[in-house]
């Protein structure tokens, strides 16, 4: 019988960024791969004790991961490209690169802020299971004392996020033969995910459905099979599912509707608590859903894995007790899926959180129209004057450790607010001066002052909180911690121009003014749920809106204001792309509409499949667009023909500690102008240079402007 109670995963760096800590410490050779794992195993038992303390039945295991889930899958299935093999480490080789060898291609994990690594999977691929990692996992857990649920990446999801459906027949082997090594462990349940199912499927996509769970529900000798859908509603997939011989399936009721189907027969595991926002369960609202499904057996759980959240309200002791009451993290989570389930056995309700304070606001104010974008661009290559293919970054310089340090010794009281400007103008200065010295021709100042893109936005609004301890992992090593959106926005005072106008003053070369887009800034916190999305959106446009003006009264010639969460918030289900895409587009265009002429907009989107979305991103009207190329192969070029204003496509991978040449730079610049006339095209990294070192980006830079110089010098003079 499948548990009662269960989660679909758990958030896995620790509760204070131990895996981030051992991660780094590996990759800089200061401990060896050994340590690494002897810190995951430390993780994983904490996570499984936990659980049990709280009194979760159904314990998941293998949703650990050193980097990246669907990476884990690849190198299970044996689906490790030939190129990787012979690296020291083909594992973190796949996932960061190494100096000779560029990593997978990394793109959104479906609708979330987390990124995952893209299988890369031909004809050729030779499929051979390798199931050290879950069979291991099972073990560990069974050796402190747990029974554990493997969780794997489905195989339908698998092959779809490699673009190899075709493969289907030769990845069920391997996992046919998985299953019976399960089996063989005494693992009663194994859990198969595959959130691919809530977007559109094809007839033949779910004819692969069919095929692939009628396949691995007819196996001789397996566990009982969980497939758990989440993101939204199975749709048209879960009768495809309910005909098939797995034994229960997991719905997300959070974002998807009660299912219309009776699955009488199976056991519907019930995603009532969700695990992409922060709020508390309204316990009423969701035993009123467990009550209408009608199934042999109802579980309750998680919409979806707790990956997504940070791990415990209790460790955010700043936060205002009214704001406290009504959040709920991880461990508060898998609290109320454990009340929830002995409600639903006949137990007494858990407490209701308090009520969200609502607001009765005006609508979204339209934006005006700019001139037209040939009378800006002449009027922005007056002002600007600037050289064909012209160099500049993102955004982000590298966070030094001394700036971290110095930053917390501000917030504990220990380092003078006066004392922190000071280092943060040095800083600025350091980088202006290193721009200079390299010869880029648009410059930034590097953002020293700031501690992530979203976060420092919302210290500096109203309506919003920030956790201390609140990470959340977005990929590899990388965590961020989201802020807390619950209230009405408000801009009480400019935030970034004090910064642009003393980076200016120290150069003659054009500094950008360095914003975050409204849909980015919601997309990136978690956002309350007491008013329409579009309306929140909205509100924040108005304080970037209040920013681009104050930067161009200050003279900042050129203002960047990033989206690169627009492609990433896009609904999964077509039927509601069409409406998002235009609201995502006037926040955008009310945000930056009251610019001059001569103020020239960028906006910079990344790593999210935005050859997806162009008409969108053309429809934004920014003046430039730069965005993430070179990790992925340069496949948006494929898209960008008859594209009508300035494009930056990525020449320099920022992910990855590797440094490219002079000649890797000019041979993507060389198929950017292929496809785009030359005095459109601008040079620049795929995304900010927040997590690399100064060595690293100097060398990486010094050959981006060699590659420009050298082109720039075969273009006919105008």
């Amino acid at each position: 019988m499948f548990p009662a109670s269960t989660v679909l995963g758990y958030p896995r760096i620790g509760p204070r960024r131990e895996l981030k800590r051992a991660l780094e410490s590996y990759w800089d050779g200061r401990s060896t791969r050994a340590e690494l794992e002897r810190a995951g195993a430390g993780l994983r038992a904490r996570t499984w004790r936990r659980l049990a303390e709280l009194g979760l039945e159904g314990l998941p295991s293998n949703t650990f991961s050193l980097y990246d889930h669907v990476l884990d899958t690849a190198v299970l299935l044996g689906a490790v490209p030939e190129r990787y093999r012979e690296a020291a480490d083909p594992y973190f080789a796949m996932a960061r690169g190494t100096q000779g060898l560029a990593p997978l291609r990394m793109t959104k994990w479906f609708d979330t802020n987390y990124h995952h690594l893209v299988p890369e999977i031909g004809p050729d691929t030779v499929f051979k299971l390798d199931a050290a990692k879950p069979l291991g996992e099972v073990r560990e857990a069974r050796a402190l004392g747990y029974d554990t649920r493997p969780v794997l990446l489905g195989p339908v999801t698998f092959l779809l996020l490699a673009s190899a459906l075709d493969r289907l027949d030769d990845v069920l082997g391997c996992y046919e033969e998985l299953l019976g090594e399960l089996a063989a462990e005494g693992v009663a349940w194994v859990q198969l995910d595959e959130p691919a199912l809530v977007a559109d499927r094809t007839p033949e996509e779910l004819a692969a459905v069919r095929a692939a769970y009628d396949r691995l529900g007819g196996a001789r000798a397996r566990p009982g099979l969980f497939v758990a859908s989440y993101f939204g509603d199975l749709g048209e997939a879960l009768p495809v599912l309910a005909a098939t011989p797995v034994e229960a399936i997991g719905l997300d009721l959070v974002r998807g509707g009660l299912p219309a189907a009776d699955l009488t027969g199976k056991t519907v595991v019930a995603g009532v608590v969700s695990g992409r926002d922060v709020w508390r369960t309204p316990p009423e609202r969701a035993l009123a859903t467990l009550a209408a499904i009608r199934a042999d057996r109802v579980a309750v759980s998680t919409s979806c894995s707790l990956l997504h959240v940070p791990y415990d309200v209790d460790a955010e002791p700043e936060l205002d007790p009214a704001l406290r009451a009504r959040l709920a993290f991880a461990e508060q989570k898998v609290a109320e899926v454990v009340a929830l389930a002995g409600a639903l056995a006949g137990g007494g309700l858990p407490a209701s959180a308090p009520a969200a304070p609502s607001v009765a606001l005006p609508g979204p104010v339209p934006a005006e129209g700019r001139s037209p974008y040939p009378v800006r661009a002449a009027a922005q290559a007056a002002h600007l004057g600037l050289p064909p293919l012209p160099t500049t970054t993102i955004g982000s310089f590298p966070q030094t450790g001394e700036l971290r340090a110095a930053r917390a010794a501000v917030a504990a009281g220990t380092l003078a607010p006066e004392e922190y400007d000071r280092r943060v103008e040095a800083e600025i200065e350091r980088v202006i001066r290193l721009q200079e010295r390299l010869g880029l021709d648009v410059l930034v100042h590097g953002e020293p002052e700031r501690n992530d893109m979203v976060q420092y936005f919302a210290e500096h609004l109203d309506g919003f909180a920030v956790t201390r301890n609140g990470w959340v992992q977005s990929y590899g090593s990388r965590c961020t911690r989201p802020p807390i959106l619950h209230g009405d926005v408000r801009r009480p005072e400019p935030i970034t121009v004090r910064w642009a106008s003393y980076a200016r003053s120290l150069t003659d070369k054009p500094v950008k003014g360095m914003l975050t887009g409204p849909v980015t800034i919601v997309a990136w916190s978690f956002r309350r749920d007491d008013l329409p999305l579009r309306d929140v959106v909205f509100q924040v446009a108005e304080a970037v809106r209040a920013e681009v003006a104050d930067l161009e009264a200050a003279g900042v010639p050129i203002v960047q204001v990033d989206e690169p969460a627009l492609r990433e918030l896009l609904p999964l289900r077509r039927a509601a792309q069409e409406e998002y895409l235009e609201w995502a587009v006037a926040a955008y265009r009310r945000a930056t509409s009251g610019a001059g002429d001569r103020t020239q907009i960028h906006t910079h989107l990344c790593y999210s499949d935005a050859d997806q979305i162009l008409a969108a991103i053309d429809g934004l009207d920014a003046d430039v667009t730069t965005i993430e190329s070179a990790r992925s192969g340069a496949r948006i070029l494929g898209a960008v023909a008859g594209f009508g204003r300035g494009l930056g496509p990525g020449v320099y991978d920022i992910h990855s500690p590797r440094v490219p040449s002079a000649e890797e730079v000019e041979e993507l610049l060389r198929r950017a102008l292929r496809a785009l006339p030359a005095g459109r095209v601008w040079v620049n990294p795929d995304c900010g240079l927040k997590t690399r070192t100064y060595e690293q980006v100097e060398a990486a830079l010094a050959n981006v402007v060699t590659a420009a110089r050298r082109l720039r010098a075969e273009l006919p003079r105008p």
